[in-house]
């Protein structure tokens, strides 16, 4: 008598693919499994977690649903799908699904600390951190934990915990860099030259759904338009002939409003997700996942707009990046961007993770890099905490 294939062999068999990184060979076994039993909640969840690892969350979503559907009490696949809610910018659901998770499993260290950083993330830090430091004090190893608790303690003016746990996080060499710049910021080490890559990309990923809403709601998010109307009043026509690029693109936003500008519009951005976001509003010609300072060293004379607004906060050090931009503008080729003013010079990274610039250092930075001042302006940038973001605007011209 022959038998067929055991479902249970076949999730093991992809679980193992799963952990060793093999995401499509672990898919295929994950498929074999659910063919043979189409209600296998693990199988589901499993296939959802794959579908959250390649950015297709909705997918994941209706996978992992699946299995809670199935499987209404089951802390594993309430766990998941709180998870991936939160990654989505669905926090009220995802704190729903991680609370009923906890009910269940209540020392789940990594609920907890998705629990917290929801709330953290919905504005509530004063009732973050219990759970951070309850995930904390259950896996007192754990980097991620020590990152989550000492932003949240930042965001709560509690410095000395947040340089406590930031210091343990930064003992994990995959965190360390991320960790040493939040030490940075509290003024526990010296700000390096610019934010982690790793950082902003990680920042911006989780940000990515719910970015516009907040920016242009609950922030009073105005630069894009601030820096298209300064253009104007240099002089620069919004009639549709200039190749721009739009450095840190994120969502769209800033590419809707040097759109007049442009023959061709392209974006350019660290963050996959924001990307994504960008590509559903089909108003660029292409987009590019990059690094600003590896991409632009290699466009010699390939545009001639280049817009950057709030991407230049998180570069320390602006001597490379004006260099960068000069090197790709057109000869008369013009540059328009915003930074976060500073009152030190030339420049001072603020508790917020940002940096602020000093514009009396900026205009000597422009020069060095053959840029002149077309206009300049301060203004504030949106709204945090209640207060204004003072920011300063500028458009310059390649010599």
């Amino acid at each position: 008598m022959t038998t067929g294939p055991d479902p249970d062999a076949l999730l093991r068999q992809g679980l193992a693919r799963h952990q060793a990184g093999d995401l499509a060979g672990a898919r295929q076994f994950y498929r074999q499994a659910l063919a043979l039993r189409p209600r296998d909640g693990n199988a589901l969840n499993l296939l959802g977690q794959i579908a959250r690892a390649r950015g297709d969350l909705p997918e994941a979503l209706r996978l992992i649903g699946q299995a809670v559907a199935l499987h209404p009490g089951a802390p594993v696949f309430l766990a998941a799908q709180g998870a991936t809610l939160a990654e989505a910018g669905r926090l009220p659901e995802a704190e729903a699904a991680l609370r009923a998770a906890l009910a269940a499993r209540p020392q789940d260290a990594t609920s907890l600390r998705n629990l917290g950083q929801v709330l953290s993330t919905a504005g509530r830090v004063g009732e973050a951190l219990a759970p951070l430091r309850q995930a904390v004090a259950l896996l007192p190893g754990s980097g991620e934990a020590h990152l989550a608790l000492a932003h949240a303690c930042r965001e709560a003016g509690l410095p000395e915990e947040a340089a406590t746990h930031a210091a343990r996080a930064a003992a994990h060499p995959r965190l360390a860099e991320q960790a040493r710049f939040l030490l940075a910021a509290l003024g526990a080490a010296s700000p390096p030259a610019r934010a982690p890559a790793s950082y902003v990309r990680d920042l911006f990923d989780q940000y990515a759904p719910r970015f516009d809403a907040d920016l242009t709601g609950r922030l009073g998010y105005r630069t894009p338009a601030m820096l298209a109307e300064l253009l104007l009043e240099a002089g620069v026509a919004a009639d549709g002939s200039r190749a721009v690029l739009d450095l840190g693109c994120g969502t769209g936003l800033s590419g809707q409003a040097v759109a007049p500008f442009a023959r061709r519009l392209e974006g350019l951005d660290l963050s996959p997700r924001m990307l994504a976001e960008a590509r559903a509003r089909g108003i660029y010609h292409a987009l590019h996942e990059a690094d600003l300072l590896d991409f632009l060293p290699r466009q010699p004379g390939a545009w001639d707009l280049v817009v950057a607004a709030d991407v230049l906060n998180y570069l320390g050090d602006l001597s490379p990046v004006l260099a960068a931009i000069g090197h790709a503008l057109v000869p008369g080729g013009i540059a328009a961007f915003s930074l976060e003013k500073g009152e030190k010079a030339p420049c001072s990274l603020g508790p917020d993770l940002r940096y602020r610039h000093h514009p009396a250092a900026l205009r000597a930075l422009a020069g060095s890099a053959g840029l002149t001042v077309l206009a300049e302006r301060e203004a504030a940038l949106r709204r945090e905490k209640g207060a204004p973001v003072d920011g300063l605007l500028w458009v310059l011209r390649r010599a």
